[in-house]
Order: C-alpha cells, then structure tokens, then sequence
C-alpha cells in the first residue's frame, strides 16, 4: 500500500528536522530539494512541504531567488532573542508558580529526569526537545494566551539555539543546575524566585552563546 502524502511530508519533516537538530547539516548550510529528494528516496513535492514546515518553525531561512538554508543565528540575533525571553520567561515563570505551582512541579520533575538521562548519553537532540518542554511548561501554565502565542512565534528559533548552547562545553551541568534551582522555587511556591531563577537562567545561557559566537 502506498503511503500518504501526509505521511510522506511528515517523514520528509522529521528526518530533515533531525539532521538540523544534530548538526549533521550544518548552520547556513543550502538546503537543495533535488539532492535532498534524493538521499531520502522521496519525491520533491514532500520534501517541499518539509522545508516550508521547518521555515514556519524557524529552523529554515528562505531567501528569494537563492533557495532555503539552515538558520545561522548572527551574534545580534541571539543578543535579541534572549533579551526577549529574558523578560518574556521570566514573566512566564512568576505567572506559572503562581497560577499552577504544584501541578506544574511534577511535571518538570519528570522532564529534569529524562534530561539527565539524556545528557548522560550526550543525546543534545533529545536533551534539546526536553529543554524546550521544560520552557514551554511555563509558558502554558502561565495562564496568559497571548504570552503563549508570543513566544511560540520564536519557538523554532529557541530550539536551534538550545542545542547551540547545549553543545558549548562545560554549559551542560550549569544548565542542567540552573534548572533545579527554577523547580525549587517552583516546588517552595515563590512566584518572585522563580522569575529571578528563570531571568537568570535565560542570561546565562545567552551570555554563554555570545562569548562561543564571538570566538568563532
């Protein structure tokens, strides 16, 4: 039986995404439907359908009259965004504990421990896609949908560069400690050490990347 077209976009989606995600394609990379087509044994039109998938979430940078390419955060680029999530998490996070405390706790318990295993096997796919869980918890438990809707219009931007910072070395273990401190005052019910425990997570994480760009 033949697969649908859905499942064809969708395969085409997860495979190209992966390859992103684990820097088997590398930042800036140009991505070309027809050697893609190719190495994946699809047709383009799915392949097509991939890349504007991944454009739509941020991992894809379209340029007219040249093609689509993996995106390459400049310095600026990441100086802007965590500025933004700096205040927009931050916010997340005081509104989170105090809306959703005990509930929200248990959840990220489970995310912390699935994030050690992951860093343990130095999976930083799956150690990125558990981060931004952990962040998108707060900002669903916010309670604010237009919060949510804010900072998913940069969520694919965000996942990019939580694998960056991830990958720096000697960033894992901080974060992974910054994360705890963020569930404690979760699990203490202190919606102002939170957003403090949040805040600074964030700019440690932004500053960690700067200083990599930077070098390079």
């Amino acid at each position: 039986m033949a697969l649908s077209r859905t499942t064809l976009n969708r395969e085409a989606y997860k495979a190209l995404r992966q390859a992103i995600l684990g820097r088997k394609i590398p930042p800036g990379h140009k991505l070309v439907v027809r050697v893609l087509a190719e190495e994946l044994g699809l047709s383009p039109t799915p392949v097509k359908e991939a890349l504007s998938a991944l454009e739509r979430e941020g991992l894809v940078v379209a340029v007219p009259h040249r093609g689509y390419f993996v995106l390459e955060p400049s310095l600026e680029d990441v100086q802007e965004i965590y500025s933004l999530r700096e205040v927009l998490e931050g916010l997340a996070a005081r509104l989170a504990v105090e809306n959703n405390g005990k509930v929200l706790s248990k959840k990220l318990e489970k995310l912390l421990i699935k994030q050690r295993e992951a860093a343990e096997k130095r999976d930083l796919e799956t150690y990125g896609d558990l981060d931004l869980a952990f962040h998108r918890s707060f900002w669903e438990a916010s309670g604010s949908k237009r919060l949510l809707a804010t900072a998913e219009t940069i969520d694919g931007q965000i996942r990019m560069l939580i694998n960056s910072s991830a990958a720096i070395p000697g960033r894992l273990p901080r974060s992974r400690a910054e994360h705890e401190a963020i569930l404690q005052a979760v699990r203490d019910k202190n919606p102002e050490a939170a957003e403090v425990a949040m805040r600074t997570h964030v700019r440690n994480a932004g500053r960690a990347l700067e200083r990599f760009l930077s070098r390079r």
